[in-house]
């Protein structure tokens, strides 16, 4: 039985959590799956999504083990999260087929709760970058303002320079929306799709929320946005920049995303910008890694002689860089700012 116990727990293993709840949900039947879906947000259901389309090679005992443990690990209560329109409907159809596809798809895409605003946050980022490119320039702040930061930066990279500097600037310059506008917009955007009146969120833009924006709009993008901010409205530009990631921020990342971190910087780098950091942002880096590690980073610390603040501020950038070209590719969020100014 040891024996047998050994590979099951081996191929259980090397599935990730996320392919755990994309098996355990594929286990399920079409009618309990759509329930579960219909309590995720809409990033959490493509995570999900996309884990179920291109799962491949799994086998009996791995599926066995996955329900196993979750008939373990559950104590009376579920709850998920986060997704996009058109993905979720080629993966879903990848994963279950044309017939089995259509009814879930239906449920989860479109269901009974989203109004006419929150159904763009279940859309793919081109197609509603293509909903409200005729539409007037503030309307389009008011849309990417509502979104959350991460689809909103997605949504500029589909217009023209001149176009994302208007939006960003309209979108910094809005601080409150009449009630009767927002709901106008709602109930436009509602015909198109489906769903019950409501929107009274009046409070969306702002110098914050345009930072938010712009923290997850790709680097090189961004850095040319900022600088015809800049060259538009200089102090505004400033603002921008100092409310976007910064390297204090850096605790806001959870721990898995600091170890992916930590293994992309060299530890030389690591002295030199942990020398004027936060004695938070030193306490988070100490505890994502092994006790022997650490020591040898505070040795190191202790024995480096003072360092120009220039030098500190550049390491500090390079590290931040590694972190946003690693947030691009998907392995990490981060999380301060985007989610920590809200």
């Amino acid at each position: 039985m040891a024996n047998e116990a050994k590979p099951a727990n081996e191929a259980l293993a090397r599935l990730t959590r996320l392919d755990r709840a994309a098996i355990l949900l594929m286990s399920l039947g079409e009618k309990d799956a759509a329930e579960i879906l219909k309590h995720m947000g809409p990033k959490e259901v493509q995570r999900v999504g996309t884990a179920m389309a291109t799962l491949t090679n799994v086998n009996q005992t791995q599926v066995e083990g996955v329900v196993a443990e979750f008939l373990e690990a559950v104590s009376g209560q579920t709850g998920m999260g986060l997704g996009s329109d058109a993905y979720i409907r080629n993966m879903l159809t990848q994963a279950l087929g044309n017939d089995k596809a259509g009814a879930l798809i239906d449920r989860i895409l479109l269901g009974g709760n989203t109004t006419g605003l929150d159904s763009l946050k279940w859309m793919e980022s081109r197609q509603v970058a293509d909903l409200i490119r005729h539409e007037h320039p503030q309307i389009q702040a008011i849309v990417v303002s509502y979104l959350d930061p991460d689809q909103s930066a997605e949504i500029l990279s589909n217009f023209n320079e001149k176009v994302r500097l208007d939006i960003v600037m309209r979108v910094a310059a809005l601080e409150a929306v009449q009630p009767a506008a927002l709901q106008e917009l709602n109930d436009i955007l509602e015909r198109q799709f489906s769903g019950k009146a409501g929107a009274q969120t009046t409070s969306i833009g702002g110098v914050k929320t345009a930072a938010n924006i712009v923290n997850f709009v790709d680097s090189s993008i961004a850095a040319d946005l900022l600088d015809q901010i800049k060259e538009v409205d200089e102090d505004l530009g400033i603002q921008i920049q100092d409310l976007m990631f910064v390297f204090d921020n850096l605790v806001d990342i959870d721990d898995r995303g600091i170890q992916i971190l930590l293994r992309e910087v060299s530890t030389d780098l690591l002295v030199v910008a942990l020398k004027g950091a936060d004695p938070q942002v030193q306490d988070k880096i100490f505890r994502n890694m092994s006790k022997r590690a650490a020591e040898l980073l505070r040795d190191d610390l202790e024995a480096k002689g003072p360092v120009r603040v220039s030098e500190v501020e550049g390491a500090q950038k390079e590290i931040l860089t590694i972190a946003r070209r690693l947030a691009d590719a998907g392995e990490i969020v981060l999380g301060g700012g985007g989610e920590a100014m809200m």
